[in-house]
């Protein structure tokens, strides 16, 4: 943690490098965590709330049937998608919940690292729980966010 309160990005608009999600991190906080553990939009940002997004096909099946990273990877594959609908990236994200239906710090750990990686130096805060069970039959992963965007004036 070198810089604890370096922010990913200030600017205006969307999809062009700019960003108006601010990502703070606490020196007062252990560093042991893979995110940050707080971050702003300013005044005037769209919030766009996206539902959790799950490991499904176009046609509704769902992928990777057992592979915790194969479902978070279709799950943030099915987010990028959501995002681009609503204007956004996912560097306009400004949080996470990855919720992984098992009681495995392993499986969690498997997912988790799908995640990570596709977020990269963009570690907004995030959840990561084990749930019991999720909505469709074999679902392991499913993907919530937030993200922020300021429109142009």
């Amino acid at each position: 943690m070198t810089n604890p309160d370096a922010g990913s990005g200030s600017g205006v608009g969307s999809g062009a490098g700019a960003t108006a999600v601010r990502l703070i991190r606490s020196p007062s906080l252990s560093d042991v965590a893979e995110y940050a553990y707080a971050a702003t939009a300013p005044a005037g940002s769209r919030l766009i709330f996206l539902a959790g997004a799950c490991p499904l096909a176009v046609d509704g099946s769902v992928v990777g049937v057992g592979d915790y990273a194969a479902q978070a990877a279709q799950c943030l594959a099915n987010l990028h998608t959501a995002l681009a609908d609503a204007g956004a990236t996912l560097q306009d994200v400004i949080s996470t919940r990855v919720l992984v239906a098992s009681s495995s710090q392993t499986d969690l750990g498997r997912a988790w690292e799908v995640v990570r990686n596709e977020f990269g130096a963009h570690d907004v805060p995030s959840t990561l729980m084990g749930v019991t069970v999720l909505g469709y039959d074999d679902q392991l992963v499913e993907i919530e966010a937030v993200a922020a965007v300021l429109d142009p004036a």
